[in-house]
């Protein structure tokens, strides 16, 4: 740490929705109904993908993926809130604060690229539907989804270290409910004019332009899908892009709002609650928009129900 820093006493104040009391029960509420139905869902789906052989393809290989970054994006951040909202002293250590935005920015950037990985997926199936299993083969699949962990956890390393290795002064109140890197840049007493550049060109590389590529792959997946003669291709290739159209939306939406949008002097309620949009109710609803939507899940689900009610009898 910085010379600056010595006298940290090793504890930030989370001030999250302390100044508005009433609002910290229906937020716990709202925080432990979503982690629950985020752990339950995603666990779901990771273990229906696995144990159904019909769904050992491409698209539910990155979903599970795509659940695995929820199951830990949330558990990094809810029960630590949940304590908070019903505590009095609302703190976090030095190092779990380092650690919580170390796994923020890691699992938030990993699926950014993951889901930019998925449009190409989808765009592959729709537009080259002859050639998938040829283009999309077991080996490509694992390369694209472990590059985007490694790329993911990467860019992580360098931001969390540029922004741990600020000096803080004795600065330990964090006007967030979370350890977020623009919440931790208002606590430093040096120019941090560098590290809001460096931020502001990692959320472009890491929104802007996936944003772009899934936007690019789906202009070409809707031509390909109006000349699909049958309705119920239409209908289904309609359904698989739209879940996946719809988790784009809820994750991409509040990232850009927070990351790129210049912040406004009354915002500061409001970048709390697309924060809280972004990071737990958006991992949330994944696992139900893509087995609501999803008749192949839905199936899945029934044959995993009927054999291990065979099993028990």
């Amino acid at each position: 740490m910085d010379l600056a820093n010595e006298s940290f006493t090793g504890e930030f104040v989370l001030l999250g929705f302390s100044d508005k009391p009433w609002l910290e029960f229906p937020v716990f509420v709202v925080l432990l109904t979503s982690y629950i139905v985020t752990i339950f869902g995603n666990l779901n789906i990771i273990m229906v993908s696995r144990l159904d052989s019909k769904l050992h393809t491409p698209m539910y290989f990155f979903l599970s993926n795509l659940s695995a970054i929820d199951l830990c994006y949330i558990t990094c951040t809810v029960p630590q809130m949940m304590v908070n909202l019903r505590s009095i002293k609302k703190v976090i250590s030095y190092g779990g604060c380092a650690a919580q935005l170390f796994m923020f920015l890691a699992l938030g950037a990993t699926e950014c690229v993951l889901l930019a990985v998925m449009s190409f997926d989808r765009f592959v199936a729709i537009c080259r539907p002859l050639h998938y299993s040829v283009i999309m083969h077991q080996r490509l699949c694992l390369q694209l989804a472990a590059a985007s962990w490694i790329i993911g956890f990467g860019n992580s390393v360098w931001l969390s270290i540029l922004t741990l290795r600020l000096p803080l002064c004795g600065h330990r109140v964090i006007d967030h409910f979370l350890c977020e890197v623009p919440a931790l840049l208002k606590l430093s007493c040096a120019d941090t004019t560098a590290n809001e550049a460096e931020l502001f060109f990692e959320s472009i590389v890491f929104h802007l332009v996936p944003i772009t590529l899934i936007l690019a792959s789906y202009a070409f997946i809707a031509q390909a899908i109006l000349k699909i003669q049958s309705a119920e291709g239409r209908q289904k290739a309609f359904g698989t892009c739209g879940s996946h159209l719809i988790v784009v939306s809820l994750f991409y939406g509040p990232a850009i709002s927070i990351y790129l949008l210049p912040p406004s002097p009354h915002s500061k309620d409001q970048r709390k609650m697309v924060s809280l949009i972004y990071g737990i109710i958006a991992p949330m609803l994944n696992p139900l928009i893509y087995t609501l939507r999803n008749k192949e899940v839905k199936e899945a689900f029934k044959r995993l129900i009927t054999r291990v009610s065979v099993i028990k009898n």
